[in-house]
């Protein structure tokens, strides 16, 4: 029995293929075909690798991935806990809003061209006047929403917005962070809705195909290897368009009114590779990791190595800074959120410019932001570093849910 399991991403469609023990096969990449057609890359993807699958497994994040929009009741609270659901769902957040929706409000909503609304607001049992309130705004769009809040205004909520999709509040009680079954609706409105809305292929197969967004597929991979190690697990995937960081705590503080998650993802759209150098060389202005742009990359196609090297080192430093500190969702607002990463046991490294390089080397880069103490941020004391040089996190996501043994046997060879 062979899978292949296949990330259709913005660039470059990456194929690997695992048996049925769990064993690595034979992987290829191909560039994403988005000007005509996805499927024309991911089977020449397939091809590539040389063997013929017994199944298809695909996850995608071509045509800019989820995009999604957060509406809720207090900016601190329910939307804050949105925000982070929306996250872990594997989405791209491009706009967060709290308290009634007035005109100005919804257009800005509009604005941000989200894939999906996430509609929450209230712990249960609790103000119901703003979601009802909003879910009346926003049932002029054609957007479409997922329903996450009060569970007493549900019924309503399904009269003013019969096409949303319900699931269980985010935030039942103060402090009682509830993702699964938000993240699970997100999730098929993802594969109902926006992978055909996109137009990346001309027919119904590769709709049918994916099964996820692929952040919400490399977390699932995250989660699975977390059950894994004793101690707390941090990756840092390094990509051309952002750099994502996910981190799963043994233990958190639940002290945090919007709730806290055991595995969490934040996402820096502004640092990536090449096309992307600008923000990195900004952000690490700012942090003060340099002084001046001295790294700016005026032709990223021809970037050298070291420019590179230096470039995903700065990108992973101010991603695990924020990553662990927290952030603030509007500009001067407290930050919140912040990640204790101090027991993290096990750091995985992903990403091309990671993943393309000596072992050493691409452990070095990562080095640049585990060394990082400037700001006595809480990052991990001692862990363990290793390269997922073969792009399992993301397969072991597409395998977790009918062949779960396999995906352990693969990040049990490949990263423990």
């Amino acid at each position: 029995m062979n899978f292949a399991c296949v990330d259709v991403g913005s660039t470059f469609t990456k194929a690997v293929i695992v048996d049925g023990e769990g064993g690595l096969v034979a992987a290829a990449d191909h560039r994403t075909t988005s000007d005509e057609d996805v499927l024309v890359g991911l089977d020449n993807a397939v091809k590539a690798t040389g063997v013929e699958p017994d199944e298809l497994l695909v996850c995608s994040s071509a045509g800019g991935g989820l995009r999604l929009a957060v509406v809720g009741y207090e900016m601190l609270v329910t939307a804050q806990a949105g925000y982070r659901v929306g996250l872990s769902a594997g989405a791209k957040v491009v706009h967060v809003a709290a308290g009634k929706l007035d005109a100005q409000g919804l257009s800005d909503v509009k604005a941000a061209k989200p894939d999906v609304i996430l509609l929450v607001g209230g712990a249960d049992g609790g103000d119901e006047e703003t979601i009802l309130h909003n879910a009346g705004r926003l049932k002029t769009t054609s957007t479409p929403i997922v329903l996450a809040g009060n569970a007493c205004a549900v019924p309503e909520l399904k009269e003013i917005l019969p096409r949303a999709v319900v699931a269980e509040n985010v935030l039942p009680a103060i402090g009682k962070l509830n993702p699964g079954p938000a993240r699970a609706a997100i999730r098929e409105v993802f594969l109902r809705h926006v992978i055909g809305g996109k137009h990346l292929s001309k027919g119904p197969r590769f709709a049918r195909l994916v099964k996820g967004a692929t952040p919400d597929a490399v977390l699932t991979g995250v989660e699975l290897l977390a059950t894994m190690v004793t101690g707390d697990l941090l990756v840092v995937d390094v990509g051309g368009a952002t750099t994502d960081v996910y981190s799963v705590l043994k233990q958190v503080d639940e002290g945090d009114v919007a709730g806290v998650l055991a595995a969490a993802r934040t996402v820096e759209g502004d640092l990536g590779m090449r096309w992307s150098s600008p923000g990195v060389v900004a952000a690490a202005i700012q942090e003060k990791f340099i002084d001046e742009p001295i790294l700016t990359v005026t032709d990223p196609s021809a970037a050298s190595f070291e420019t590179d090297e230096r470039l995903a080192g700065l990108a992973v430093a101010v991603a695990l800074r924020r990553h662990a500190r927290g952030e603030a969702l509007e500009p001067g607002g407290p930050r919140r959120g912040g990640r204790d990463l101090r027991a993290v046991e096990l750091v995985v490294g992903s990403g091309g410019v990671l993943r393309h390089r000596p072992p050493a080397q691409a452990g070095a880069i990562l080095e640049t932001g585990l060394r990082d103490d400037a700001g006595g941020w809480p990052l991990p004391r001692s862990p363990h570093v290793v390269i997922d040089s073969s792009y399992v996190l993301a397969v072991a996501g597409l395998l977790a849910a009918e062949h779960r043994e396999v995906a352990v046997s693969l990040l049990e060879s490949a990263l423990t």
